[in-house]
């Protein structure tokens, strides 16, 4: 196979019609750039110069060959550059997982700002709840999740996940708007609530919330949608408990933050320790730098 270190020696020995020139200009030794086409001529069969007294002459075959080997090794360029760009994450893709609130408050813009540094970059998005990310991201089916943890439901994470902070929530209690209803936890022993699903994070942070309050939450409805729980809640039906990227301030809704011990949620990137995706850490500073800085409830995480 012919080696394209020599095939490009060839060209510059045909431009310049000198091995010295060449060597000059290539960073060689004459001596190396002599060796190197006679290595050329062996592979090929070729005379490709005619040595004279005060000089070479290409022949024929020489310069045909330089116009064969044009088109290769103009491909082989554009290989090496193109393979630059997947190292440095100027190209390549990534798979981003998150849970519906971050999908909404935190990804769009993280994305739009990965775009303009990365135009050539494919980041292909999924949705899902810690639970199905965690196990798309084991899998390798992600290279980012975005997950949560309450505060009084801490969770467990595999040793071979790193973990990227991001944002503390706070917990904000929603109340229908002029209802007069306590602002105190204790206060709302006798009150409906409106919470997620049974079962997730979110329903045990309140059972134990209100366990530790002194009473025994009365759920009246579920939904894992903030949406439904926020308009649930504006209509009197009940109050709630939201993390503060589930809550928008509205003149129908009194909002207070919760002033009790763990009443706050955690938001991280989560990734695999050996995951080499040159744009994992673009990914993971952008996603930093997409935290809202001056909203209340939130808390970005320290810069590392």
């Amino acid at each position: 196979m012919l080696k394209p270190p020599h095939l490009l020696t060839l060209k510059a020995v045909v431009h310049t019609g000198s091995f010295a020139l060449a060597a000059r200009d290539l960073g060689y030794t004459a001596s190396a750039i002599s060796q190197q086409i006679s290595a050329l001529e062996r592979d090929t069969g070729l005379v490709l110069f005619e040595r004279e007294a005060h000089g070479i002459r290409a022949t024929a075959a020489a310069r045909h060959l330089v116009d064969l080997s044009t088109r290769v090794l103009t491909a082989l360029d554009d290989l090496d550059h193109q393979v630059l760009e997947l190292a440095t994450g100027t190209t390549g893709r990534l798979a981003l997982g998150s849970f519906p609130t971050a999908g909404v408050c935190l990804v769009p813009s993280a994305l739009s700002a990965l775009a303009s540094t990365h135009p050539r970059a494919q980041i292909q998005l999924e949705e899902g709840e810690p639970d199905e990310l965690l196990s798309a991201l084991s899998e390798g089916e992600l290279d980012v999740a975005l997950v949560y943890e309450y505060g009084l439901s801490p969770r467990q994470w595999p040793d071979s996940l790193a973990r990227y902070p991001l944002l503390r929530e706070d917990l904000v209690l929603l109340r229908a708007a002029g209802s007069g209803i306590s602002a105190d936890l204790p206060g709302l022993a006798g009150q409906r609530w409106i919470t997620s699903r049974e079962g997730t994070a979110g329903a045990l942070s309140l059972t134990r919330l209100c366990a530790a309050a002194g009473f025994d939450a009365q759920v009246a409805f579920r939904s894992n949608n903030y949406d439904v729980v926020r308009e649930l809640v504006s209509t009197g039906l009940g109050v709630a408990v939201v993390p503060a990227l589930g809550h928008k301030p509205s003149d129908r809704i009194d909002a207070v933050r919760l002033e009790r011990p763990s009443a706050h949620r955690t938001v991280m990137a989560l990734h695999r320790r050996e995951n080499s995706n040159p744009l994992l850490g673009a990914t993971l500073r952008t996603l930093r730098t997409a935290v809202p800085r001056d909203e209340r409830y939130l808390h970005p995480a320290a810069s590392a």
